[in-house]
């Protein structure tokens, strides 16, 4: 584990999210504000971990704007930004009320007490149960529900969710923490607190080791096998790269078993939801919040 580029990943993530507040506005172009996120992230000399996402309303998690959206920013929307330096991880998400609205305020406040209290009780011996606790009671004062088939998870090099998962509610899991990386991300709703599978999102990664017919087919899947590892990455960033024909070329490699396609995830009943999230790093001597 390299400390000083986790750390590193962590620094950028939290310019790229104080950045992303100056540019998340009512009406502006989803597309321009993810990439805008992304092309900072670069700047700064990291890479997305993966697309920035940028979820609305009831979608929880994994929406990212396709080639050419034209979404424009509305609602309560939730802006989950990672980045990796040489493969280390660090994953953030805030998120924000478009609307001057007080369920989307509540739901907002809900999420960040609820990370606030989780980042507090996590150490290494920790018991599971004891942190999604934290989340779930912070998130009840609110009158609110956490989301209980999403929780956070443990982060290994090149590999965001790595084994651990961190619930956000108290699950009865006596597993105690050890060293390593952790996301903690609390989802809050006033709807049932279980998401369902949406939309594709556009968003992929290289699942199994293979190889296509096409010439073109190949082409790109090398690149996504050199480009983005086993990390996440969208049919955006390919369009970006080898222009609209990038889109058959991926249907091809999906085709070919290749490839796993995530679904948006919405919540259940079509209630709002907020997200927080920062990752820490556990050792023996210290508990670092890379991303703060």
């Amino acid at each position: 584990m390299d400390q000083d580029k986790l750390i590193k990943a962590g620094k950028i993530a939290n310019e790229a999210v104080a950045y992303a507040k100056t540019i998340a506005k009512k009406g502006a172009p989803l597309l321009e504000i993810a990439e805008k996120i992304e092309s900072k992230i670069r700047e700064l000399k990291g890479k997305p971990a993966f697309p920035v996402n940028l979820s609305i309303n009831e979608i929880a998690a994994h929406a990212t704007p396709a080639y050419k959206d034209e979404t424009k920013a509305s609602g309560l929307l939730k802006i989950d930004i990672g980045v990796h330096v040489d493969g280390y991880v660090a994953d953030t998400a805030f998120s924000i009320d478009l609307e001057n609205d007080e369920e989307n305020k509540k739901l907002i406040s809900a999420a960040e007490e609820a990370l606030e209290k989780a980042l507090k009780e996590i150490k290494i011996g920790t018991e599971l149960r004891k942190i999604g606790k934290a989340i779930e009671t912070a998130i009840k004062s609110h009158n609110a529900q956490p989301i209980q088939n999403l929780s956070g998870h443990s982060i290994e090099r090149y590999d965001l969710h790595s084994g651990i998962t961190i619930p956000n509610y108290d699950n009865q899991q006596e597993i105690k923490i050890e060293q390593g990386v952790y996301a903690i991300e609390p989802f809050a709703t006033s709807g049932f607190g279980s998401v369902k599978d949406g939309k594709p999102s556009g968003i992929y990664h290289l699942e199994n080791p293979g190889n296509v017919r096409d010439s073109f087919a190949r082409e790109v899947l090398l690149y996504i096998a050199e480009e983005y590892s086993t990390l996440p990455f969208c049919s955006r960033w390919l369009c970006n790269k080898f222009g609209s024909r990038a889109l058959i070329a991926i249907k091809r490699i999906e085709e070919a078993g290749l490839l796993h396609h995530y679904s948006q995830l919405v919540e259940k009943s079509g209630k709002k939801v907020a997200q927080a999230e920062h990752t820490v790093l556990l050792t023996k001597k210290e508990k670092v919040i890379t991303t703060l």
